[in-house]
């Protein structure tokens, strides 16, 4: 939902109207760019540096539009350059592995959905649904290893299972998920895929 009043704020350089909206975006903004960047001083530079971006915009703002749309927008490019300009994410993600062109479509998303909530909402929203679908099992593992960022064997010790079946479990859900997330969401593929490995 759009606050006019917020955005005509923000547009004339309001601080408690940058305040607000930090409050509002900052955790969401944080976990979108964790996506593609796993160094968490790295995502906070990010997240800052997009709101002084918006701030250099304000200008440009209309009070009518989504400014978390653009914020997102804004984070996304962020995150997008920073990984063609370091060739990796992590330890494990090279641009190499993907065509540029699917990296070019991730630049051209357009987070304001035909809804009222965002692309990006709607996807997690159904991450979170296609999550909550999963068998008992691969749920747990899955939520535990990548929801709550505990070690796989700390998991297993937990469980009372085994390192493999951890590993197991923690690929089928990986896989469940994939499928149903690219069915809904083939546009996102890169994305899905970023989120998922």
């Amino acid at each position: 939902m759009i606050d006019l009043s917020l955005n005509t704020g923000l547009k004339n350089g309001d601080a408690s109207s940058y305040d607000v909206l930090y409050s509002l975006t900052a955790a969401r903004l944080k976990n979108y760019c964790k996506i593609f960047i796993k160094d968490q001083v790295l995502v906070e530079d990010l997240v800052q540096n997009a709101y002084v971006r918006l701030w250099e915009k304000r200008l440009h703002i209309k009070p009518d539009r989504s400014v978390e749309s653009l914020l997102f927008t804004i984070i996304r490019n962020q995150c997008l350059n920073h990984i063609r300009d370091q060739k990796l994410v992590a330890e494990s993600f090279s641009l190499d592995e993907y065509s540029w062109s699917e990296l070019q479509h991730l630049y051209q998303i357009d987070f304001s959905g035909k809804e009222d909530s965002t692309l990006e909402e709607q996807l997690f929203e159904a991450l979170k649904n296609a999550i909550d679908r999963l068998p008992e099992r691969q749920n747990q593992i899955l939520v535990k290893c990548k929801l709550e960022g505990r070690r796989q064997q700390e998991v297993a010790d937990e469980l009372g299972i085994s390192l493999k079946a951890v590993e197991k479990n923690l690929a089928k859900a990986r896989t469940h998920l994939r499928q149903d997330l690219l069915a809904r969401f083939p546009e996102l593929s890169l994305l899905i895929l970023m989120i998922l490995r």
